[in-house]
């Protein structure tokens, strides 16, 4: 399989989930401004939507939109239980964090950045919903170590890969939701994040939290 990803972009999940899975895979880096891969290809003749990210399998289909990439990963290695399994109110619980994740936090995020031109004055707004988002994570993080209880899943990379973009939001993850950092801190402990982290050649999270203060 090969995964296309720009650094520090969403396709930390999948590169975390991939690792998880120790499935084999490669990564092809992209240039979201030029649209271009960086063997030269145009993105656009492998994602009309030109959005990673994409995960091209082996026959040559490509599976594109974060949710999807991350459930077909889990799926590939159900003894990983890195999902829950199909067809069970479980799943559709997962299913239910997945959705939360990709349009209430995912989506609340391109307004605080720059490339976007979104004007100045309508960021407070999109902060304070964006904050009481995270409040809600921050709350069932209190009662458990992961999303879906005790144990890893795919949902919680990709919580990991979007709530690295707090900075930019002006959003104090370790002042305001403790749980929620806690969080953080437990996922960059495990080797997929690490491996993940790596090669897109970013920094950890809490590190950066750290640098900052």
């Amino acid at each position: 399989m090969k995964l296309y990803y720009s650094s520090g972009a969403c396709g930390i999940s999948p590169n975390i989930a991939l690792h998880e899975s120790g499935l084999d895979f490669d990564v092809v880096a992209v240039d979201l401004k030029t649209k271009t891969t960086e063997d030269g290809r145009d993105f656009y003749t492998i994602n009309k939507k030109g959005s990673i990210p994409v995960l091209e399998l082996d026959n040559g289909e490509t599976l594109t939109e974060g949710p999807a990439v991350l459930q077909y990963i889990a799926d590939q290695v159900p003894e990983k239980n890195l999902a829950p399994k199909n067809g069970t109110m479980e799943r559709y619980h997962f299913q239910e964090r997945l959705n939360f994740v990709t349009s209430e936090l995912h989506k609340g995020f391109p307004i605080f950045f720059d490339v976007y031109g979104y004007p100045e004055e309508a960021k407070p707004v999109a902060r304070d919903l964006l904050n009481r988002k995270f409040a809600y994570v921050n709350e069932i993080l209190g009662t458990q170590d992961y999303l879906m209880g005790d144990d890893f899943t795919v949902v919680d990379g990709y919580l990991y890969n979007v709530t690295r973009w707090t900075p930019a939001a002006n959003i104090d993850v370790k002042a305001d939701h403790p749980n929620l950092y806690a969080f953080m801190e437990r996922m960059e402990q495990r080797p997929s994040v690490h491996n993940a982290l790596k090669m897109e050649k970013v920094e950890m999270f809490t590190e950066q939290q750290c640098c900052a203060a």
